[in-house]
């Protein structure tokens, strides 16, 4: 009967810590998907397309969106080659996809 109950005791033990892994696996999932939307390229402040500029100044914006949070995300293109990269709201790179 012990063991029966220690068993018990266990599987419990696991099932719940794969739970709140799943859960908080989710809950971040979630927070990591941010909306984006379309904007003119003139909305973004001057002194953020200037720090863009510095690094990117060969390509040119082909489209341009803002996050709530006030991250930019910019598809640039040079040479027929476009490039998406997301920039925060004072122009430092966060990362580039191809």
């Amino acid at each position: 009967m012990k063991r029966l109950f220690l068993l018990f005791a266990v599987l419990a033990g696991f099932t719940g810590s794969a739970a709140a892994t799943n859960l908080t696996s989710d809950i971040v999932n979630y927070y990591q998907e941010k909306q984006y939307k379309k904007i003119d390229v003139s909305a973004i402040p001057k002194e953020t397309l200037d720090k863009i500029k510095k690094s990117y100044g060969t390509y040119t914006i082909k489209e341009a969106a803002k996050a709530d949070d006030g991250e930019y995300k910019l598809v640039l293109t040079k040479d027929g080659i476009d490039l998406t990269a997301t920039f925060t709201p004072s122009g430092d790179l966060i990362k580039i996809l191809n």
